[in-house]
């Protein structure tokens, strides 16, 4: 024995508690609620600074492949872009290859953001008291399960 304890499995197939879905649940909105406060600070809701991840890494973007990359709808993301533009962070043009194509842009001010947004992760995983190799793997176990979901 490696000194493990083993856990029987619930006596109901179908308790709360044991249903990966409920904890992936209450897991995604606990963590976004605990980057609300960080965020809060750089003006950002949580879906903002995810497009603003996106841009900081490449640019310009297409809004549909902006949609691709964060996997949400085209009509989902086109509010928040339009608010990070009336906040100055972001410009959306038509494209010049194709009219019927938005394409969004960081600002100075979207670019300058970046340097303060650099601190996030760390103070996350002491706000969420995670170390980096616990992350990655739970980011590797997350992966996974999307990729299966989506298969």
């Amino acid at each position: 024995m490696s000194g493990s304890v083993e856990v029987a499995p619930p006596a109901d197939p179908l308790a709360l508690e044991s249903q990966i879905c409920f904890a992936l649940s209450v897991a995604s909105r606990s963590v976004v609620a605990a980057y609300r406060p960080v965020l809060d600070t750089m003006g950002l809701t949580h879906p903002q600074y995810l497009v603003m991840l996106a841009l900081w890494e490449q640019q310009p973007l297409a809004l549909r492949d902006l949609a691709r990359l964060l996997r949400l709808d085209p009509g989902t993301l086109s509010p928040l872009v339009k608010r990070l533009e009336a906040q100055g962070l972001v410009t959306r043009e038509r494209s010049a290859h194709d009219e019927r194509a938005l394409s969004i842009e960081l600002t100075p001010a979207g670019t300058a953001l970046r340097s303060e947004a650099e601190s996030i992760p760390e103070r996350m995983m002491a706000r969420l008291d995670v170390t980096r190799d616990e992350l990655v793997a739970l980011h590797r176990t997350m992966t996974k399960l999307i990729v299966a979901a989506e298969s």
